[in-house]
């Protein structure tokens, strides 16, 4: 079985670290790449979570939803890379890190984080965007 395999180079390290990402992922061998589209912080009822940390929470567990609607086997461990669209980066950055390392302590994704103005969903006030990779 091959697996994704993840990198840093030097003078990343201590991001590495503090951030819970990697700068670069190497995928090969036989797998299926899954990218989803922009998820946002709905519960289960379709309602936005208000809570910033909780809608950031909420976000990432429905990348995850939409993931295992391609493969009900998918984890976390699957994801190679994600996007992230803040509409402050600085009141939900921390949030979305503390929330990887919830997710799984050991894992690393690729991360590009970007501030916006504005997002699709009205009371939104993250996005993300995942790519996961899945052996066959």
């Amino acid at each position: 079985m091959t697996k994704p395999e993840f990198f840093t180079y030097p003078g990343t390290e201590e991001v590495s670290e503090q951030f819970h990402v990697s700068q670069v992922v190497r995928k090969h061998g036989d797998g299926i790449t899954l990218k989803t589209g922009g998820q946002v912080g709905l519960d289960a009822s379709g309602n936005l979570v208000a809570d910033p940390q909780q809608q950031v929470e909420q976000t990432l567990q429905n990348v995850l939803s939409a993931l295992r609607a391609a493969d009900p086997n998918i984890t976390w461990r699957n994801i190679t890379a994600l996007r992230s669209y803040h509409l402050d980066i600085n009141a939900t950055f921390e949030f979305a890190t503390a929330a990887f390392k919830k997710l799984d302590p050991a894992h690393r994704p690729v991360w590009a984080c970007v501030g916006v103005s504005q997002l699709g969903y009205p009371g939104a006030v993250v996005e993300f965007e995942a790519e996961a990779f899945v052996d066959v």
